[in-house]
């Protein structure tokens, strides 16, 4: 009498999986548990800082800790540096940036910290990449507090009114940054399930990357100390997204090359997640 086994780590047959419809289906049913995963994505922040006294509140001061102690120090190694243009400067930087490395390094452990769920919660994949995606936004929210202090003791130059009309080009720019984080954590996230080995690596390429960014140096200041180019400077794809939003946010006039390169990058790395989404989407639960 013969026994059938069943490999219960093997990937069910490609052919049954791989269409571009169970991707886009995938995508919008996530998105139709928004309630879901917006809930859960709240309930991460009130966990982490749960038996503190200020909260979610820490989440703020640590930012204001952050961008003020660095500013002030980098403010003395760069010459001709006017605080009260340079410290908002940092500031936006740093609350652009911390959107950007949330959504980049959690994103690598989306599914394997979500192991349990994805195995015995009948669920779309996209729903753990909506609820880290909009954790970053509710701490982008937060940090925001500091942004709003900022503007209040260091005004942008120039007339009220130009400023205030440029800031309203923040909200687009957000959007692309937000839908940008997206595709990075499926991508990621899909990535890191299948080689374990890659989340260290990214922790290590974007510490290294924070400093090639112009977080807490200006690019024309870093160009004139070590010679190098500003063509050479906008390689990092990072730069583009932090710019811009840290433009309209301060109320500077808009660049708009960084717009252009920012929307190919979204293009390109949508197509990209969708054909990961197609293939991959159906293995994660096997690999987590």
């Amino acid at each position: 009498m013969s026994t059938s086994t069943i490999d219960e780590h093997a990937a069910p047959p490609a052919h049954t999986h791989r269409t571009w419809g169970k991707a886009f289906d995938d995508l919008r049913r996530g998105w139709q548990q928004r309630e879901l995963w917006g809930h859960l994505g709240w309930q991460d922040i009130k966990q982490r800082y749960r038996r503190s006294v200020l909260g979610p509140i820490w989440i703020t001061l640590s930012m204001a800790v952050t961008a003020v102690g660095l500013g002030l120090l980098y403010s003395q190694l760069f010459p001709n540096t006017q605080i009260h243009n340079f410290l908002p400067y940092v500031t936006v930087g740093f609350i652009v940036w911390n959107f950007i490395s949330g959504c980049v390094n959690e994103g690598a452990e989306v599914f394997i910290s979500n192991e349990g769920l994805i195995k015995f919660l009948p669920a779309p994949l996209s729903v753990h990449v909506y609820r880290l995606v909009w954790r970053q936004v509710l701490f982008f929210l937060h940090n925001l507090l500091v942004w709003a202090a900022m503007l209040v003791i260091f005004p942008p130059d120039g007339e009220t009114a130009h400023w205030k009309l440029t800031m309203l080009m923040a909200i687009p720019a957000f959007a692309i940054l937000a839908l940008n984080g997206l595709w990075v954590t499926f991508l990621t996230g899909v990535i890191s399930t299948r080689f374990r080995d890659i989340p260290p690596i990214i922790g290590s390429v974007m510490q290294l990357l924070f400093f090639g960014t112009p977080i807490v140096w200006e690019m024309s200041s870093l160009s004139q100390k070590i010679k190098v180019t500003k063509d050479v400077l906008e390689l990092n794809p990072f730069l583009h997204f932090v710019e811009m939003l840290r433009q309209p946010m301060l109320g500077r006039d808009i660049i708009w090359h960084h717009w252009v390169v920012a929307g190919i990058i979204t293009v390109v790395g949508w197509a990209l997640a969708l054909l990961f989404m197609r293939n991959y989407r159906a293995r994660v639960s096997y690999w987590v």
